[in-house]
């Protein structure tokens, strides 16, 4: 059984940054590659950023290159997303989730699933 667990999420202003933890049991963060999802009220989820478990290499979505950074605590189990330079269009629950197959933006690549965190930015 793989369980998620996310946290780190928060009310901040717009320009501050926060770090966004997703604790694993169940499987090894470090033989598996994944992922970071979010979704805004109204909208569909969508593709944050994604780190492989061969190389640790990784990969964002355009809207967050260059503010957002993922990696991967080995030891701990532990996937952390960075988040700087915060904008009000950051605002949404945040999940983390383990990469089954196919394309690395798609939901539907995925099959476990934290419970979600919130981000509020404000402007």
């Amino acid at each position: 059984q793989v369980q998620l667990v996310e946290s780190g999420g928060g009310l901040v202003q717009a320009g501050a940054s926060l770090r966004l933890s997703c604790a694993a049991s169940g499987r090894t963060v470090s033989s598996t590659d994944m992922g970071w999802f979010r979704q805004a009220p109204g909208k569909e989820r969508e593709f944050v950023a994604l780190i492989r478990w061969s190389a640790g290499s990784t990969y964002y979505a355009d809207s967050v290159k260059g503010r957002f950074t993922i990696s991967r605590d080995n030891a701990k189990n532990t996937v952390y997303l960075q988040m700087n330079t915060l904008k009000p269009e950051d605002t949404a629950v945040y999940y983390c989730a383990v990469k089954i197959a196919g394309s690395d933006s798609r939901p539907s690549s995925y099959r476990y699933w934290g419970q979600g965190t919130q981000v509020t930015v404000s402007s």
